[in-house]
């Protein structure tokens, strides 16, 4: 077992912690090492670092960062529980150290109060990562299997003698703040470690009396199916907003943000074409925001579709008909079926986004409050559906520069903010200039967001940033007012807005490319996107609904996809990724141009590009297929 000295670092003449350990075989010491080698990559300032790791035959040593603190088990000793709200902040920053080490590749795998230390300040730090689970975590013998970790804390597929992993950190950090403010734990008292096992192993969670704001938070963190609990970056969020931390905690996580983000490798961009410019090339990150639902979203949404399917509704409509009885209806569903899928806008608060497949992006932009830029020139048809853009134009007529407002289903943990500011009761996010492109997000009051971009297209372009902001301002205004606008017309009968992409590949055809799961779905906003993946999210497969002008050998190489001429092309999404661009039908838009609806697929992973794009293209052909079942005829 362990044992920790506070030592004396005479070389960098600090203190430090130094923990002692004392191994039975080479195998401890091995799997010792290497779980310190892991922590020691970790750098986050709710993280207890590791400096070293000394070994002297059967006893090694592993020198730490020395935290004046208490654990959170000593403060719940000491004083009884804690407040929602100390619970909260002690919680929403244990959930950032995870994020990071997550995102490294480390599991902790054993959270609990005494492994989260709290300064007098209020600053939580999560200490031996890993190092726990190595050697000292309690090991509880049953009938069939040895399980790893304290019982009064451990997640249900711990309980089962699963391995540990992302999920069942978050679980543990749930249970630890559980105990915090209930002063129990999740599964009770009991007297041996046995009945406690026997509750994790049933999902077992006593009922919350003192939770206040967290109960909501700690009820998904604590969620017994792994998949339904939302990952560390989706639990900080949940603890954020249910019990907001201090002003110094707030900026100190905003601040390790923005370490991260200026320890990343800089990216190129790349070259892309941009319709009805002069200019031929925009800078562009080198592969789109792709907009992703945490997994205990993505599972209430899979429930919600399964039984829209099993209702027979294929096709989503819920774009408002003239005619309050449904007779309006191009598609030929009635009103009562409008009626189920639709959120009126009527009953949309200020602020908010209410139904997605109504909400309209160009309601959100106005094209004279940017004029002092330039010409201005509403683009309503170009790039997802749940996007508008302003160009502006210069002297000559040339589009130099594009506003963009996007909408989405989810907020982003943002990794480049550098501020936020509350106006009017919506909280706007400034985040940091990234090249020609600045953007600004604007948080909806029902937990969306919407993304104000401005972009250079020409080296004498207006500054991105104050197109931006004004942008954004306008935006404001708007929500001020109300929810965000409605569209004020439903799409055309043959449109491919009608449909819901997650339903446009089954679990059969998702086996052209093995290891991707239907269940393992990722639904963007409107449904107009999605993405399937398998387990360890090496492959992938898109489906997005996009326009743009007429498609030609810019586009990729031509290939036949079922009948249609369409365009692939390699390692545009990112490495290893091959994209097949598809054609619906053309049309004249509000604007009088002629546009082309297209589905774009892109296929991910590891096999040669030759085979990417092969499986690219046998997926479109099915789209294309399904597709024509559900429409009419172009």
């Amino acid at each position: 077992m362990g044992v920790v000295w506070l030592a004396w670092d005479e070389r960098l003449e600090r203190r430090v912690a130094v923990k002692c350990a004392r191994l039975d075989d080479d195998r401890a010491m091995r799997r010792l090492m290497g779980e310190a080698r892991n922590a020691g990559r970790l750098h986050h300032p709710n993280i207890v670092g590791v400096f070293d790791f000394v070994d002297e035959g059967a006893t090694c040593w592993i020198i730490m960062e020395y935290v004046p603190s208490r654990s959170l088990a000593q403060i719940v000793t000491e004083r009884g529980s804690l407040t929602p709200e100390e619970a909260g902040s002690i919680g929403c920053q244990i959930a950032a150290a995870l994020a990071k080490s997550h995102d490294e590749g480390v599991v902790h795998g054993d959270v609990t109060p005494e492994n989260i230390l709290v300064t007098e300040e209020g600053v939580a730090r999560l200490t031996d990562f890993g190092i726990s689970r190595a050697l000292w975590s309690d090991v509880t013998q049953s009938a069939t299997r040895s399980v790893r970790g304290k019982p009064r804390y451990l997640a249900p597929e711990l309980a089962k003698g699963q391995p540990a992993g992302e999920k069942s950190d978050v679980f543990s950090l749930g249970a630890s703040l559980f105990s915090a403010v209930e002063a129990q734990s999740p599964y009770g008292e009991a007297e041996h470690l046995m009945a406690y096992l026997a509750r994790a192993v049933e999902g077992h969670i006593e009922p919350m009396r003192r939770a206040g704001p967290l109960e909501e938070p700690l009820t998904a963190l604590l969620e017994a199916e792994p998949r339904r609990r939302p990952d560390a970056a989706g639990a900080q969020k949940l603890l954020t907003r249910a019990a907001p931390p201090p002003p110094h905690i707030q900026g100190q996580l905003r601040d390790s943000r923005m370490r991260d983000l200026s320890s990343r490798p800089l990216r190129l961009p790349r070259l892309v074409r941009r319709p009805q410019d002069s200019t031929p090339f925009m800078l562009q990150p080198s592969r789109p925001i792709r907009r992703r639902r945490h997994p205990w979203a993505t599972m209430a949404v899979a429930l919600v579709a399964a039984g829209a399917i099993t209702a027979g509704l294929v096709l989503f409509s819920p774009w408002a008909s003239k005619d309050e009885g449904g007779k309006g209806d191009k598609g030929g569903r009635t009103g009562a079926t409008d009626a189920k899928l639709r959120t009126p806008s009527a009953t949309a608060q200020a602020g908010a986004m209410g139904d997605e497949r109504t909400a309209d992006p160009c309601g959100l932009l106005d094209a004279a409050s940017l004029s002092r830029f330039g010409g201005t020139a509403l683009d309503p048809d170009y790039g997802e559906i749940d996007r508008c853009d302003v160009l502006v134009r210069n002297n000559s007529g040339d589009d130099n520069a594009d506003v963009q407002v996007n909408l989405d289903s989810d907020r982003d943990d943002f990794d480049d903010i550098v501020s936020t500011r509350l106006v009017g009761g919506l909280t706007v996010v400034t985040l940091e200039r990234d090249g020609r492109t600045c953007e600004r997000a604007v948080l909806t009051t029902d937990g969306k967001q919407i993304r104000v971009i401005g972009k250079q297209l020409a080296e004498l372009s207006p500054a991105p940033c104050p197109m931006a902001d004004a942008a954004t301002d306008h935006v404001v205004g708007v929500l001020a007012e109300g929810p965000v606008p409605r569209r004020s017309s439903s799409p055309a009968a043959n449109s491919l807005a009608l449909l819901d992409t997650c339903t446009l590949l089954d679990s059969t055809e998702l086996k052209l490319l093995p290891g991707v799961k239907a269940d393992n779905r990722d639904r963007g906003f409107g449904s107009w996107d999605c993405d399937w993946s398998s387990d360890d999210g090496n492959r992938e497969v898109e489906i997005q609904f996009s326009r743009d002008n007429s498609l030609d050998a810019d586009d990729g190489t031509p290939v036949n996809v079922a009948g249609t001429k369409s365009y692939f092309i390699a390692d545009e999404a990112e490495a290893d990724s091959c994209t097949v661009r598809t054609p619906h039908r053309t049309y004249t838009d509000s604007v009088g141009d002629r546009t082309t609806e297209l589905f774009q697929l892109t296929v991910y992973g590891p096999q040669p590009t030759r085979q990417l794009c092969d499986s690219a293209t046998e997926f479109a052909a099915v789209v294309v297929r399904n597709i024509a079942k559900r429409l009419p005829e172009r």
